[in-house]
């Protein structure tokens, strides 16, 4: 219990910090750096509680979604990734650290499960041994909070749908495709006729 004690403490304390410098970087890159290093340590604690499925999608989807994240910011602030890739190794120790502190989190994991099987099993909202842990969340889910649960993919998909309208910029030199002209066009404006000689070319 020792180990996984000293494991919450770390994560609890690495989440939080990160937390805190998403909100206070000024670099949009570090800030999202930040956010994946608070989401690793979120992850760890939802082990430590024997939440394995939350911690794998948090992992999976949330730090996959940093890469969409990531590309919003750049839309929207107009980045300048030609000035960031001059100082690469002036940034080269911020991203050594982040990379060390993931590894010492998942050897802390992979420590508490190892030494203290039975940490998992204590957690603060134990599952009964025989239902799986997916189960058991998607009857919570899809029971007692399926209208939540409904709501809160209805903002996801307003937010999605703004983000776009946001960052959608029309450019007037490039073509696009208008179906309604497509189909609106007359024969004289899409076949033309060559009186081509003998010997000729068009």
């Amino acid at each position: 219990m020792i180990v996984s004690a000293i494991a919450f403490y770390v994560f609890a304390a690495i989440a939080v910090a990160a937390g805190f410098m998403v909100i206070a970087a000024r670099n949009p890159v570090h800030s999202v750096l930040f956010l994946i290093l608070a989401f690793f340590s979120a992850a760890g604690l939802f082990v430590l509680m024997g939440a394995e499925f939350i911690a794998l999608i948090l992992v999976i989807v949330y730090v996959g979604a940093v890469a969409v994240l990531f590309l919003f910011v750049v839309m929207m602030l107009d980045i300048d990734f030609s000035e960031l890739r001059q100082g690469f190794l002036q940034y080269l120790p911020i991203g050594a650290l982040v990379g060390l502190i993931l590894l010492i989190e998942l050897l802390l994991v992979a420590g508490a499960w190892v030494i203290t099987p039975e940490a998992t099993a204590a957690g603060a909202s134990p599952i009964a041994e025989h239902v799986a842990n997916t189960r058991a969340l998607g009857q919570v889910l899809y029971t007692q909070y399926v209208y939540l649960f409904q709501s809160a993919g209805l903002i996801l998909l307003v937010a999605m749908i703004g983000a776009i309208v946001l960052t959608l910029r029309h450019r007037v030199d490039i073509k696009r495709q208008v179906i309604a002209h497509q189909v609106g066009r007359k024969r004289h404006e899409g076949v033309e006729l060559k009186d081509v000689k003998p010997g000729q070319g068009i």
